[in-house]
């Protein structure tokens, strides 16, 4: 099974996806990665993808669908994969589904929602000693007076531009606009599952692991012929159909559960 994991900047999607791998012996695969291994390492593949990037072109989705089901075929997939970074557009996911369609694999989408204003907030307001680089938070660990460093006492502190407000605002329109279209495709499908990111981290990380477990006992009884609801399973003669033939509501995708 792949797991694509969905989550704006500040999510904690990185750390979810760690924690994860090391729970569920499952691989996690990171698109980012994965490109700059194959250019790194001059594979076929980077060598293809190095000749679009060398003009200053965008590598096609179809090259990097390539890279990744190429890593799908390595040994430490075999429990699974948690693929990170792609797709990040509608166009990207019905080009994975189709190819992963034609290898009988099964996807489901985990999505780690976290508010805009909760996001801003651990994006944004860090400050740094220009003396002894202590890093504090104007919201979750500010210096006893504003803008002086604890540690050295009367040094002043400076705010880097990336830790701006209106630059954290900035990333995430960006990044809605590219990927809120991607979270409403797989929810369409019947294929999303979504857990509360402003819980603390273990309690997301067992929201995470009790939506997994649910959605693979879910697949394992359509692929034994049983439904909760008595009807027969989203099937081909093959087994379970793949996610572009399975209707939105054969998935029931269940409610958060309090924290």
């Amino acid at each position: 099974m792949i797991m694509l994991l969905l989550g704006a900047p500040g999510a904690g999607k990185g750390t979810q996806a760690d924690v994860l791998r090391d729970r569920l012996q499952m691989a996690h695969v990171s698109s980012g990665d994965l490109f700059r291994w194959h250019m790194k390492e001059e594979t076929p593949l980077g060598l293809a993808a190095k000749e679009y990037y060398d003009r200053g072109d965008l590598v096609p989705d179809g090259l990097v669908i390539d890279m990744i089901l190429d890593r799908l075929a390595e040994p430490d997939t075999t429990n699974g994969v948690i693929l990170d970074g792609f797709p990040r557009t509608v166009a990207q996911a019905d080009a994975l589904k189709v190819a992963l369609s034609k290898r009988g694999e099964r996807l489901a989408a985990l999505y780690v929602h976290v508010p805009t204003d909760v996001l801003l907030d651990r994006l944004s307001g860090r400050w740094i000693c220009r003396s002894c680089n202590t890093i504090y938070h104007e919201k979750f660990n500010p210096p006893h007076v504003a803008g002086v460093c604890d540690i050295c006492g009367e040094s002043e502190l400076y705010q880097r531009a990336d830790d701006k407000r209106e630059t954290a605002e900035n990333r995430l329109e960006v990044y809605f606009t590219q990927t809120q279209p991607v979270i409403d495709y797989y929810r369409r499908h019947g294929a999303l599952e979504e857990v509360d990111g402003a819980q603390p981290i273990d309690q997301v990380t067992a929201d995470l692991l009790a939506r997994i477990r649910r959605l693979q006992a879910r697949l394992n009884r359509a692929h034994d012929g049983v439904r909760r609801d008595g009807r027969l399973p989203a099937t081909s003669a093959h087994g379970p159909l793949p996610m572009s033939d399975v209707s939105p509501g054969s998935l029931v995708q269940p409610q958060l559960e309090p924290s």
